[in-house]
């Protein structure tokens, strides 16, 4: 695939606690088919240490990454598979190269996935600071008036990040809080972690089998 034809999804992952729902994210979008431009900023490589124990290298991020997305939510590594095909899909961006591709509105790409969304990033976004490649990104995002969902993960929040989070929804954002529910029969952590990673995908409108979707039927969650 040339350049020219090749439209990723940009996928910033900010210090906020959950990066689960990032790698479950990266896993739906990779086996949908989906090209992926990553962008992990300094902070949220200290919350993947503390996490999981994988240390993200700008030098060795293949190896890195294969590790990560490989590893279930509950810490076991080897828990799923990811071919060369799809590592091959990603292209990683440092997140202080203020130069780099998706710092241009003219990059082509479908949308962008903060997936989790720390406090900070928001405020950032919202304010249009453009501090690290993730906020610039976003903002690119919003002024190409392409998708954006911003995958909150705080509790509880203060007023002045619910007055961030209405103006990046009144800038044209999906604001999506990190929040699980349990209609879906979740039976383990990674159903829990899935289910919002699947309502990131559902708001991006790229397909996936993530979770159990909601029948109308009572009883659903409780059946195999």
């Amino acid at each position: 695939m040339t350049q020219e034809q090749r439209r990723p999804w940009i996928v910033g992952v900010s210090g906020a606690s959950g990066t689960p729902f990032a790698a479950s994210v990266l896993r739906g979008l990779l086996v949908a088919g989906e090209s992926v431009d990553l962008v992990v900023s300094r902070a949220s490589r200290l919350t993947l240490l503390d996490e999981t124990g994988i240390a993200f290298r700008d030098a060795h991020w293949r190896e890195d990454l294969r590790v990560w997305l490989e590893r279930g939510a509950d810490g076991k590594p080897g828990t799923f598979a990811l071919s060369d095909d799809a590592l091959g899909r990603v292209r990683h961006w440092a997140a202080g190269d203020l130069a780099a591709g998706p710092s241009s509105g003219s990059y082509p790409a479908k949308g962008m996935l903060i997936v989790p969304a720390s406090t900070a990033c928001v405020a950032g976004v919202a304010l249009g600071l453009s501090k690290d490649l993730l906020q610039r990104a976003a903002s690119v995002t919003l002024k190409e008036r392409r998708k954006l969902v911003v995958a909150v993960r705080e509790t509880p929040l203060s007023g002045q990040t619910l007055r961030q989070m209405v103006a990046l929804d009144e800038a044209g954002a999906v604001v999506l809080p990190a929040s699980p529910a349990f209609y879906a029969g979740a039976t383990h952590i990674q159903d829990l972690v899935d289910f919002v990673a699947g309502r990131v995908l559902d708001a991006a409108g790229v397909p996936h089998q993530l979770y159990r979707r909601w029948e109308g039927e009572l009883g659903g969650g409780s059946r195999e």
